[in-house]
């Protein structure tokens, strides 16, 4: 099994500099590089403090620079948000500019909220056709030139300037329904899934969706599965609470956003008390602790061995969940230097 990290710029309140949170996650893409990690990712959103990313290929040509061998994903570039000739072309330079390190992903974003300011009176269920057009029309834009009559973008003959570094720059869509998986083996695209709190069986259903899209279309090709965890290494059985409360206020403010509540100030979303939520069951602290990446060493290894078992191919090092920076480094050097080996 591979690995590969997943690490925004984020802020749960204003007293941190931002600054400093831009040059934690380079540090945190450093270490993730000498360690042996395959792909460092930065997503994309807009107008939360939760994850800062306005533009996924900024940070990744940034990253670059100050890199030479992980490979840079999205994860992912919101298609609503976006127009095909301008994904295309941002895209290609950030490859160009990093010598051909691009890992493309794509998907059609999470929160309504986004959506109502970012393409008004899209619905975020929806949202999928549009990630269906995009692609084969970046992907064609970067083979040359290409003219659109579609059902959300026109234009006449264009073509992706500049074009990639790469022949083929690897594509990676986010999937957790069956149409997805669907798509994804039918075109031969790698797949990220998020389990987000849920038990392992969540994983497992992931794997067999996969299965059966991969049955359901013969002569295609198993793409790569990816899966993504919240992670958090620690030395003692006790320092578990630390990374729990961070999680938990995190996870508050992401339901907030998820659901829309409009409960937000300047970018800070207030957190929802878990306890009144209907489906405050994946939330509870002893189930947060055994469905995410949390333990010590030697238990982080036999959690990872389950995914092995089931067939993934990479795990994604989620290392964004408001912990403190210092505690992320320190979770990631444990990773690096005690769960890794195990796996090499």
């Amino acid at each position: 099994m591979k690995f590969q990290i997943a690490v925004n710029m984020e802020r749960m309140d204003a007293s941190l500099d931002m600054k400093a949170v831009r040059d934690h996650t380079l540090d945190m893409v450093k270490m993730a590089e000498q360690g042996g990690f395959e792909i460092a990712w930065a997503a994309e959103h807009h107008a939360m403090e939760m994850t800062i990313a306005p533009n996924p290929f900024q940070i990744l040509t940034w990253w670059g620079e100050h890199t030479s061998k992980i490979r840079l994903g999205t994860a992912v570039a919101v298609a609503p948000y976006w127009s095909p000739i301008r994904l295309a072309g941002e895209a290609a330079m950030t490859d160009l500019l990093s010598d051909g390190r691009l890992e493309f992903g794509i998907g059609s974003g999470a929160y309504q909220r986004e959506f109502d300011r970012m393409h008004p009176g899209l619905k975020q269920s929806d949202a999928w056709r549009y990630m269906q057009e995009m692609l084969p029309a970046v992907r064609a834009l970067w083979a040359g030139d290409h003219e659109l009559d579609g059902d959300f973008w026109n234009y006449p003959v264009s073509t992706s300037v500049p074009k990639p570094a790469q022949k083929d720059v690897p594509i990676w869509v986010a999937a957790r329904s069956p149409i997805t998986f669907d798509y994804a083996v039918k075109n031969g695209y790698n797949i990220q899934s998020w389990p987000l709190t849920r038990p392992m069986s969540e994983a497992e259903l992931y794997m067999e969706r996969l299965q059966e899209a991969v049955d359901a279309n013969p002569g295609c090709k198993r793409p790569t599965m990816a899966m993504m965890r919240h992670t958090a290494v620690y030395d003692k059985p006790e320092d578990v609470d630390v990374p729990l409360a961070a999680a938990r206020t995190q996870l508050g403010q992401f339901e907030n956003y998820f659901k829309n509540l409009g409960d937000v100030e300047n970018g800070f979303a207030k957190p929802i008390p878990l306890e009144s939520l209907e489906n405050r069951a994946e939330y509870d602290a002893d189930m947060l602790t055994e469905n995410l990446m949390f333990g010590t060493p030697d238990v982080v290894i036999e959690k990872l061995k389950k995914y092995e078992a089931i067939g993934v191919d990479s795990f994604i090092y989620y290392a964004s969940l408001g912990l403190g920076h210092k505690e992320q480094k320190r979770s990631l050097e444990l990773f690096c230097d005690k769960v890794m080996p195990a796996f090499s």
